[in-house]
């Protein structure tokens, strides 16, 4: 962990790692220091688990396409704080078959007369690429995220894009014609495959598709997740509630530790792939709701609900202060915190602390190499 890390060509534009040219030594402390310093008075950090080969992690890779000034078909990644397109052939931190595949299809865009997509004159078809791949099942997902559901030459483009990467195992058009910073918009269609890539993560299988939220960094994730169950001492009798669920992932991990899980996730289309990722383990001590996490708690505080934990994976913005009354209320024994935001979790176990809860143990985790961001799972107990 202690060599050198080439600085990235792009690095001084893009603005997506902060850390580039970094020893990865130097950024696992980096980190270390900044997490201890921001929570202090909770509880001490212990060493943050870093990775082996901090390199290519990233199995959903992003790419915007546009033209340069000569014309020519560019993709990449917009130059920080700015709509200008940065071209980016190889990334040190995407999944690099990921890469190889968004190369291909710029390639291609010119001999089967596909103009990229124009944001001020609202002109031409192709604006995005996404590409999910999964760690263990090596399944790869393409989406093409077009401005209209009218794609010429659609067939002969999939089988010349799948004669050049065989190991493509499902392409899906996407429709966003909107005026709008979203990548995706809500209309798709397959042109290939299922639809949906199958992956494994800690011994079960999790269906993902397009829209859903899966963790970026699967090697991380399994280390990450396995410890948060193991922090949280479940004994088998118990009910807990996972929030902010997303596809179902670490309840699905805890069901066979625990008695019943409630699970909760505004995203609908994630909620269908939890559901089905609990038919595809054949889970039946999981229930899934597609509602606000806050709402849902405040819900089941008015009516007395008896939790035994929580198990809470809020976005970077942290959880809400009726979400964390609600939990209060609940007085569940144990919350299992996953945070990607070392501030805003610094800030919710503060109010945590003055509701009647401790944060006991802390374990941090390198998810994003390259950059500042950093993971920590920490177990909070009723005072």
């Amino acid at each position: 962990m202690g060599e050198t890390i080439k600085k990235c060509i792009y690095a001084d534009k893009c603005g997506g790692c902060d850390y580039q040219g970094i020893p990865y030594k130097k950024q696992l402390e980096m980190k270390q220091q900044y997490v201890t310093k921001l929570l202090a008075k909770h509880c001490k950090t212990p060493k943050i688990t870093g990775m082996d080969k901090p390199y290519n992690y990233r199995n959903k890779v992003h790419a915007v396409f546009d033209v340069d000034k000569k014309g020519n078909v560019i993709s990449g990644v917009y130059e920080a704080n700015t709509h200008n397109v940065i071209c980016v052939d190889k990334c040190q931190i995407e999944n690099e078959k990921a890469d190889a595949i968004i190369l291909t299809i710029r390639n291609m865009l010119k001999s089967f007369k596909i103009r990229t997509y124009d944001e001020d004159r609202r002109t031409g078809l192709l604006r995005h690429v996404l590409i999910r791949t999964a760690h263990k099942t090596g399944q790869i997902m393409v989406v093409l995220v077009m401005a209209d559901s009218i794609f010429p030459g659609k067939n002969n483009f999939v089988k010349a894009l799948l004669e050049a990467h065989p190991e493509i195992t499902t392409i899906v058009q996407n429709i966003n014609n909107r005026k709008t910073s979203m990548v995706l918009g809500d209309k798709e269609m397959v042109l290939y495959g299922k639809g949906y890539i199958e992956d494994i993560l800690c011994g079960k299988r999790f269906r993902i598709s397009p829209k859903s939220f899966y963790q970026i960094n699967s090697v991380q994730t399994e280390k990450l997740y396995t410890r948060a169950i193991e922090m949280a001492g479940f004994k088998g009798n118990e009910t807990i509630l996972d929030a902010y669920c997303g596809i179902g992932t670490i309840g699905i991990i805890a069901s066979d530790k625990v008695k019943h899980i409630i699970s909760v996730e505004l995203n609908s289309d994630a909620i269908a792939d939890a559901k089905m990722n609990a038919k595809l383990n054949d889970i039946k001590n999981v229930e899934f709701y597609n509602c606000d996490a806050s709402d849902f708690l405040v819900n089941l505080a008015q009516n007395n609900k008896k939790i035994d934990a929580v198990i809470m994976d809020p976005p970077r913005t942290g959880s809400d202060k009726r979400f964390l009354n609600s939990v209060a209320k609940l007085a569940p024994e144990k919350i299992v915190y996953i945070s990607c935001g070392p501030d805003t979790l610094a800030r919710d176990l503060t109010y945590l602390n003055n509701k009647g809860y401790r944060a006991k143990k802390v374990e941090l985790f390198d998810m994003f190499p390259m950059t500042k961001h950093c993971e920590a799972v920490v177990l909070v107990e009723r005072k």
